[in-house]
């Protein structure tokens, strides 16, 4: 398929390892929990896998789609995912093959399940402490939630709403795509157009010094190490610029990252009035500037304007900094204007152009051949006339009237002129971008500050001047966009897939029902991280939606065996509760403590996949809690619709169970036999 072995393949093996470990505890528990009643342990293996083998197919399918959405989003980002997706689907599809045939296999042959009396004691503590959670804690509290399932229900949602304030407000914070620190930081410096390189070099050589100086003050890193460890000074590729690329010591061994390091030297190099531009570079963004408002009109000037009212507000904003735009001033120019009588004297604009690039620039007058080598001839006024721009009104200009100054004729004023100039549409376009001085800070709030009040301003003020958002905002558009378009075929699907394997229509919404509510975990575990949720975290979501819907297809499959051996619907929904308490707990705790030291980690590489981390190991804790307490509430409310609905259809009220769709097929494969 063309997909290789990197950090984004692995990234897709890190999403579904929660899935895998999950299918694996589901199938080990149940064959295990069979042996526990008597079973051989060939029988066992076969009908403890049997008995979960529609949920695990169903758990797999609905991943398998949930993680297909990938395959269509458009950009960049969709690139990088469309291979993430898939390496998750040929992982769980190979993962099949162990988990339905080899696991029971070796299951089947091991010496806990051949000599089950003779437990190890390492097992036996890990017996006794699972039993201690479940009854000491799991038990009265699920019970208590049954009996009391409006208030469980209610302390949930208030949670939920919660969360949904806190990402409202922007106390949870928010972006499009993660800044990835680097261990290096790249300062560019642009003077004025036509600056001197010795110049340039000197304010190039200050910066390098404070580098140096803010070297000093930070002392050793952790190993005893520098934590600048080298800087490379580059000039070019005009007079004008200049790039100075500052190495640090790697991530791991110092306590300050590029981005606080970055800071302390800005601070120190300070404003620079004579510099054009100065960034530094400490990171990089996918998916382009994280700050970047486009501005298009006809009237240049109104533009120019526009372009300076949003750069003062981002200039006003301590969490922006690299303010920069795709127009900047150029060399200075000398533009010149006809005065009225000049064409009464025979003078066009460029007759009188010519004659002044003449003047100062030279006009070849002969050439003149010396053995082999041609010599060109040049005239045009010495050293000393064109040096001072003051000759330039004592210029002789050749008219039909013969010589004059040029003060009688034009006159002239100095600017400075375009480098760039940038049509859309064939629309005149400036486009202003910044960059955020912290990674941890919500680019969206600063873009959608930019995107209503500024713009509404902007384009009040100036009303030939549309705004529109770039940048990252573009390429998540285009994401969203495109997830929008297929997002509800892929929810059918997956509903479609629960619907032929539990062969129920509420019982599928039931399950879909918990994944909003995961977003609890999901961000309030940015929060204590101190992340904001991106593009990433919303791919972990994703990745837990397997998970929640994997549990929850188990939870129900055992509730409807439960029914089907003539458990009320009561006791049938308790007890399912203390049978799966175990495969979902175990899963829950496996996962998280795998992800936890990657969400501990420090390293670069590490840095990019935290979001994800977080978003499924506080996803997953959130969902455990889920799926043994609200799941059975929402099963318990559907029950009790469809007895209402029966009742008023009927005029009798039914058994809780007799309305449940296993019993109904139950009773169908009775009469069949």
């Amino acid at each position: 398929y063309g997909v290789t072995l990197n950090m984004l393949s692995m990234f897709g093996m890190i999403l579904v390892i929660g899935i895998l470990v999950d299918d694996g505890i589901v199938i080990a528990e149940n064959i295990y929990s069979r042996r526990e009643q008597g079973d051989t342990p060939i029988k066992a293996a076969v009908m403890g896998t049997l008995e979960v083998l529609k949920p695990i197919l169903s758990a797999i399918a609905t991943t398998i789609l949930a993680f297909s959405i990938f395959f269509f989003l458009d950009g960049q980002i969709g690139d990088f995912f469309e291979d993430i997706a898939l390496v998750i689907t040929l992982t769980l599809l190979i993962s099949l093959v162990e988990a339905l045939l080899i696991l029971p296999a070796h299951l089947a042959h091991s010496k806990d399940m051949v000599q089950i009396e003779k437990v190890s004691r390492f097992n036996q503590y890990g017996e006794r402490l699972m039993n201690y959670l479940r009854d000491r804690f799991y038990a009265p509290a699920y019970r208590w939630s049954l009996q009391n399932k409006f208030f469980t229900f209610s302390v949930i949602l208030f949670l939920f709403l919660i969360t949904i304030g806190a990402l409202a407000s922007g106390l949870i914070k928010l972006t499009f795509f993660p800044t990835n620190a680097s261990d290096q930081i790249v300062t560019t410096l642009e003077m004025p157009k036509g600056t001197s390189e010795r110049l340039t070099d000197s304010i190039a050589s200050f910066v390098e010094d404070k580098v140096w100086e803010i070297n000093e003050m930070l002392g050793d890193n952790q190993v005893g190490e520098a934590h600048v460890t080298g800087t490379i000074k580059r000039l070019g590729p005009t007079s004008s610029t200049s790039s100075i690329t500052i190495n640090l010591s790697p991530s791991e061994s110092r306590l300050l990252s590029s981005t606080e390091i970055t800071a302390r030297i800005r601070k120190a190099v300070g404003p620079q009035p004579m510099v054009e531009k100065l960034t530094f570079n400490s990171g990089a963004n996918v998916g382009g500037a994280p700050i970047s408002i486009s501005l298009r009109g006809e009237d240049v000037d109104a533009i120019n304007e526009a372009k300076a009212l949003v750069q003062a507000e981002l200039r006003d904003n301590p969490e922006v900094k690299d303010i920069s735009d795709s127009s900047p001033k150029g060399i200075k120019e000398i533009d010149l204007k006809l005065k009225d009588n000049a064409q009464l004297l025979g003078l066009s604009y460029s007759s009188l152009m010519g004659q002044v690039r003449n003047a100062f620039f030279g006009n070849e007058v002969q050439r003149v051949q010396r053995g082999q080598d041609e010599v060109k001839i040049w005239v045009r006024y010495n050293q000393e006339n064109r040096s001072n721009i003051n000759n330039l009104n004592a210029i002789e200009i050749k008219t039909a009237q013969g010589r004059v100054p040029l003060s009688q004729v034009a006159t002239y004023t100095i600017k400075r002129g375009e480098t760039a100039i940038n049509h859309l549409d064939g629309i005149r376009e400036v486009t202003i971008t910044a960059d955020i001085a912290n990674p941890k800070v919500s680019a969206t709030a600063i873009m959608q500050d930019l995107s209503t009040r500024v713009a509404n301003t902007v384009e009040a003020k100036y009303p030939g001047v549309t705004v529109a958002a770039e940048g990252q905002n573009r390429e998540a558009t285009k994401i969203a966009d495109s997830a929008a378009a297929v997002f509800p075929a892929i929810l059918f699907l997956i509903y479609v897939v629960i619907v032929f394997a539990f062969r129920s229509f509420s019982q599928p919404f039931v399950l879909l029902a918990l994944v909003p509510f995961s977003i609890i975990g999901v961000a309030w575990g940015h929060y204590l991280h101190g992340f904001p949720m991106s593009i990433l975290s919303y791919l972990g979501i994703i990745g837990l939606i397997g998970i929640v819907v994997n549990d929850g297809l188990v939870f129900t499959n055992k509730f409807n065996t439960f029914l089907k051996e003539g458990l009320p619907f009561n006791e049938a929904l308790y007890q399912t509760g203390l049978a799966r308490f175990r495969a979902i707990f175990l899963t829950s705790i496996t996962t998280i403590a795998g992800l936890a030291p990657l969400m501990l980690e420090r390293s670069l590489q590490a840095q990019f996949l935290i979001p994800m981390a977080i978003a499924i190991a506080y996803g997953i804790a959130v969902a455990t809690v889920l799926t043994l307490f609200l799941l059975p509430i929402f099963l318990s409310a559907v029950n009790a619709v469809k007895v209402r609905f029966v009742q008023w259809t009927t005029g009798e009220k039914p058994a809780r169970e007799a309305v449940e769709r296993a019993i109904k097929e139950l009773k169908v494969e009775q009469i069949e036999i």
